[in-house]
């Protein structure tokens, strides 16, 4: 949940403390947080700098709005480990949707179906009457086994001449990223159910799944989208040993109590 700095916190600091002594936050910790679904990555930072009344507060590795799950944030002078945080490996679980695509690759745009294919209550079907099986989603993910070159989403913060992609792509302005190298690990699908393929993903930092997801769809020549995701590992940092927003508030309130108590 946090580590770093041993733990007395105070609830309320007043200007005559020193911040750096009383509160460890400042000192440096790390908060294991688990994302809540519609928050963005800066939306946890902005709130838990609030809390923790230290304004160096940053996280190791953005998560989209639409995803969840495990969260790194730093604080203090552990902010200087976010980059090496940043560059573990990450394993997430999530689903896609096969027979439709999405501009930006998820939920965010409204899905398109894709011509030849129908979606069916138990599975997706081209117009010849064959079904896609898990058989085949496998093969196909077998190809993004291994070092890939990957193709961000426009629909993206990466900056182009000093500018975010997605609001060229918003504006209707053509984008065009170059491929990037990073390391599937391990794409595998656990479950496939009504055109709805359950995965899980090991991989580098700078790996899009949205894209990963996309691309799946391409090969298997039907479409694919992401619908959900869930972050559930950084290097040896585990979800199930997060804190959601109100835990983490509970604790941070408790320590900084603690430490004026002591």
């Amino acid at each position: 949940m946090l580590r770093g700095a041993d733990l007395p916190l105070q609830k309320k600091l007043t200007n005559t403390q020193d911040i750096t002594t009383e509160n460890p936050f400042a000192a440096g910790t790390v908060l294991l947080i688990d994302k809540p679904l519609d928050w963005t990555s800066f939306d946890v930072v902005r709130k838990l700098r609030n809390q923790v009344r230290t304004k160096k507060v940053g996280h190791a590795g953005t998560l989209d709005p639409l995803a969840t799950g495990l969260l790194i944030v730093c604080t203090g002078k552990f902010t200087k480990k976010i980059n090496e945080y940043m560059a573990q490996e990450k394993e997430y679980t999530g689903t896609l949707q096969l027979g439709a695509s999405t501009p930006t690759y998820d939920l965010e745009s409204e899905p398109v179906p894709t011509a030849g294919f129908s979606i069916k209550e138990d599975g997706v079907f081209r117009e010849d009457g064959h079904k896609i099986e898990w058989k085949e989603v496998d093969a196909a993910m077998e190809a993004f086994r291994g070092p890939i070159m990957q193709v961000p989403p426009i629909h993206s913060a990466i900056k182009i001449n000093g500018k975010r992609v997605y609001e060229l792509a918003r504006k209707g302005k053509e984008v065009k990223l170059e491929p990037r190298p990073v390391t599937i690990l391990e794409f595998s699908c656990t479950k496939l159910e009504a055109g709805l393929v359950h995965f899980k993903v090991i991989c580098t930092t700078g790996t899009y799944i949205r894209s990963l997801a996309n691309d799946l769809g391409q090969a298997l020549g039907c479409g694919a989208y992401l619908t959900s995701l869930r972050r559930t590992r950084i290097g040896n940092f585990k979800v199930e040993d997060a804190l959601n927003m109100e835990q983490a508030a509970g604790f941070i309130c408790d320590q900084l109590e603690r430490g004026v108590d002591s």
